[in-house]
């Protein structure tokens, strides 16, 4: 289980708050790195998004210290990182909230195993939501059984 996860914007606390309402959470400033917030989702797992500003990069501690933030102002807008995330918020709403924010977002079939709907935050970085009305058929798919038949079947045809 992924408890928090850390993605880039623009502006962050703008992104938080469209966050925070899509999930129905609550919005902090995070400290440990000046700029960025935290929306907790308030469920029993403390489930949250640390959301930094774009070019935050974690680096190693040297012995015993820990992960230091820095700035990269050479980044790339774009990321390979990505999410799916459960939503109590339906397919409507999220499109209201995109069209309101100029974000694209479009619902996805994916190889006809399971459907998303695409968010682009600040059309920039993919976040998978999976609103009430179609995270069944995502948790149903990714049973460990389907998984395994999947991915190791192929593997091992290969």
């Amino acid at each position: 289980m992924i408890h928090h996860i850390s993605l880039p914007a623009e502006n962050p606390l703008h992104v938080a708050n469209v966050f925070a309402e899509i999930w129905n959470g609550k919005v902090a400033p995070f400290p440990p790195n000046p700029g960025s917030y935290i929306v907790i989702a308030g469920d029993e797992y403390g489930t949250m998004i640390e959301i930094y500003p774009v070019g935050t990069e974690m680096i190693p501690g040297e012995g015993y210290e820990q992960a230091a933030f820095i700035q990269n102002v050479l980044y790339s807008p774009f990321t390979a990182t990505h999410a799916a995330i459960s939503v109590p918020t339906s397919q409507e709403q999220i499109e209201k909230i995109a069209t309101r924010e100029g974000w694209r977002v479009l619902r996805c079939n994916r190889d006809s195993f399971f459907d998303v709907i695409e968010l682009w935050i600040e059309n920039k970085l993919l976040i998978e939501l999976l609103p009430p009305e179609i995270a069944p058929q995502y948790v149903a798919f990714m049973q460990p059984q389907n998984l395994e038949k999947l991915f190791f079947a192929t593997a091992t045809a290969a």
